[in-house]
């Protein structure tokens, strides 16, 4: 029996009113788009979801940033889903670890369209079209901040439904990079005769298994050069035991992280002239974008450039902006990357002072401790509340780059 075509939008991880940490300094008109974006985001999520004619809008967690949001926040979300009502068009929400029940001050009034999975037991709801259940959704919201044990057990296939949609925010039991909330095995999915699953909690776009799909959309807005590249949902349709998925991207301002070769430059304004023309190509591709700048070089000046201020004027003097434009382009922060004449490897093989140097930065994994007289200084303690292992790894090269380049220079 031919079944009919469902088509919906899978999205998830709108973060709505996202507070972007560590973009204060930026000039006042970038920064209000900077924190207009996310609904922006959504506003995009709603016209492509009228464009499509889709069936429903699935929103697989965290829809707000924090449990205690905001009433605008609130108010955003109610007119955009009003939106989608005038179009007949459902939405199906569940909420994350970030936006989790308890303790919320807010509660559900949204038109009649939208559909909320509200308590930590896994539940399903129907769609119906043309008069029969195309589909059964099912789904659960976070009660608390964290759910740890494994929730795909739960999901058990209800009714006659045409087709089967999974929703569930959470990660890879092996999951390494993120807190691991709700975990599971695709395996365990693989066996539970879904027709689609649609996931949230992580933020970058990826395709754990084709048949049937298991799917992470990302979230619609990055909110830092840690979430660079397109972000957006999916438009998905169902029939006849075939998934056709198609990535939408969303965003209103892009970050992306961009590698400047200045090994030409032989003074400090060359370095302008050289940002001038790749932030020009950054603005006609992507539009709006905030990125992290690595400076690289072949020369040891770049070094000294940086130690007397040099980079950072040239980054000041570009970032000198109204943002009023339609597109613009803004320097976040910036690092340095200098192409060596010494081979750390061979260095460290060394009866040397410098090769005894090489071994005691790669025997030293972490720098914490080395670290703290700066978190403990009055003055600096105001600005830092400590060091991601990122950022410490960066700290801990940089100071390689420059003991090693200062011994061997001559």
């Amino acid at each position: 029996m031919k079944k009919e075509k469902i088509s919906f939008i899978h999205s998830a991880d709108l973060h709505l009113d996202s507070p972007f940490k560590g973009l204060g300094s930026v000039p006042g008109a970038i920064f209000e788009q900077i924190r207009e974006s996310t609904f922006d985001a959504l506003q995009a999520l709603v016209l492509l979801a009228i464009e499509k004619k889709v069936d429903f809008v699935l929103i697989a967690g965290d829809v707000f940033d924090e449990n205690q949001h905001s009433l605008k926040a609130r108010m955003k979300l109610k007119g955009a889903f009003e939106q989608l009502d005038a179009h007949d068009i459902e939405v199906y929400l569940s909420y994350g670890n970030h936006d989790f029940t308890a303790g919320s001050q807010f509660i559900d009034q949204f038109p009649e369209n939208v559909h909320v999975f509200s308590d930590q037991q896994v539940r399903s709801l129907p769609f119906r079209k043309n008069g029969v259940t195309a589909a059964n959704i099912y789904g659960f919201s976070y009660r608390e901040r964290a759910i740890t044990e494994n929730k795909t057990p739960e999901y058990i296939l209800e009714g006659q439904a045409l087709y089967h949609i999974a929703m569930l925010h959470g990660s890879l039991h092996s999951n390494t990079e993120h807190d691991v909330y709700a975990p599971f095995h695709v395996q365990d999915m693989m066996e539970k005769d879904f027709d689609y699953w649609a996931l949230g909690h992580i933020h970058t776009r990826d395709v754990l298994n084709q048949q049937p799909p298991i799917v992470y959309p990302g979230n619609i807005q990055g909110r830092s050069k840690k979430e660079s590249g397109e972000k957006g949902c999916y438009h998905v349709e169902l029939q006849n035991g075939e998934a056709k998925l198609t990535f939408h991207p969303l965003q209103q301002i892009r970050f992306e992280n961009m590698k400047v070769d200045v090994s030409m430059c032989s003074d400090p304004q060359d370095i302008i002239a050289v940002l001038e023309k790749q932030l020009a190509k950054c603005k006609n591709y992507y539009g709006k974008v905030i990125l992290h700048v690595t400076f690289f070089s072949n020369q040891p000046t770049l070094q000294e450039w940086q130690q007397t201020g040099y980079l950072e004027d040239a980054v000041e003097f570009i970032n000198d902006i109204d943002g009023l434009d339609s597109t613009w382009a803004y320097i976040q922060g910036y690092s340095i990357q200098i192409a060596h004449n010494w081979n750390r490897e061979e260095l460290a093989k060394g009866h040397h002072f410098a090769g005894e140097l090489s071994k005691r930065f790669q025997e030293t994994d972490k720098i914490g401790r080395y670290l703290q007289p700066i978190l403990q200084h009055r003055k600096a303690r105001k600005y830092l509340s400590g060091f991601t292992e990122e950022e410490q790894a960066e700290i801990k090269q940089q100071a390689e780059d420059l003991l090693m380049n200062e011994l061997l220079k001559k």
